[in-house]
């Protein structure tokens, strides 16, 4: 290859890359499509799949959902405004969308979404748009009733996209239904104190179920953001072979 074909291959390699990272998606190859996995805000990201589109946790400005098609299928997590947020809800076209919510969320919502709604608890799993959603627990250590997040109240998800599986944790710290989950291929994990947990713990959980991939989010808490670098050294100083994608979560006004 000559010089200046070589160079205009590899600027054209490099431009494409820089763009896919200014819109701040990641591609995933499933077995019979691809998944397109978009951060938005805090614990809100957009999963496209086979033309089928994903909101969860939608909440900010429905601004941030202009670029995305309308809904298919919106998850909610959590009763928490950083979860489910009506006001983001009432500027997005979600007329032709499900909703999979806990029964707590499910008594949020107005009677307007009542018709859309499946009601998912802990342990139980549904097929939807030709893929299958479990739903795990959430929720803080140790359980006490009177805790942000007690067992049962929210919803993890875990999604099953042909031959992938993602993990979306929800407000969680780092207990034992995480720890034991097998075979994830990609794991969005919060951390955030003093609403869910540390880097620390966050990074002792991932390392035991060994997502191949982990998305650090969730990350903005009452001191701050948390040190996401540093939650990816604490990972890949103990296990190379997981890759943490740290992304733009919370764009700039």
């Amino acid at each position: 290859m000559k010089l200046h074909n070589f160079l205009t291959v590899l600027f054209t390699i490099v431009f494409f890359n820089s763009i896919a990272q200014t819109k701040n998606t990641d591609i995933l190859k499933t077995k019979n499509g691809t998944l397109k996995i978009n951060p938005v805000l805090h614990a809100s990201l957009v999963l496209e799949y086979n033309g089928k589109t994903i909101y969860v946790d939608p909440h900010g400005q429905p601004e941030l959902y202009k670029k995305f098609p309308n809904p298919d299928l919106v998850l909610i997590t959590d009763t928490h405004g950083d979860h489910l947020n009506l006001k983001t809800l009432d500027g997005i076209d979600t007329s032709k969308s499900m909703f999979i919510v806990p029964l707590e969320v499910s008594m949020e919502l107005p009677e307007k979404y009542h018709q859309q709604l499946t009601i998912l608890n802990n342990g139980q799993g549904i097929h939807r748009l030709d893929f299958f959603i479990q739903a795990i627990p959430m929720y803080n250590l140790p359980e006490e009733p009177t805790s942000r997040h007690p067992k049962g109240k929210g919803n993890g998800y875990i999604l099953n996209f042909d031959n992938k599986r993602v993990y979306i944790a929800g407000d969680t710290e780092d207990i034992i239904e995480m720890r034991m989950l097998q075979n994830i291929d990609v794991a969005f994990v919060c951390m955030n104190l003093p609403y869910t947990m540390d880097i620390n713990q966050a990074a002792d959980a991932v390392l035991e179920f060994e997502p191949k991939i982990v998305y650090p989010y969730h990350f903005r808490g009452k001191g701050g953001f948390s040190d996401v670098a540093k939650f990816k050294d604490l990972v890949n100083s103990k296990n190379d072979q997981i890759e943490v994608r740290i992304r733009e979560w919370y764009p700039k006004s």
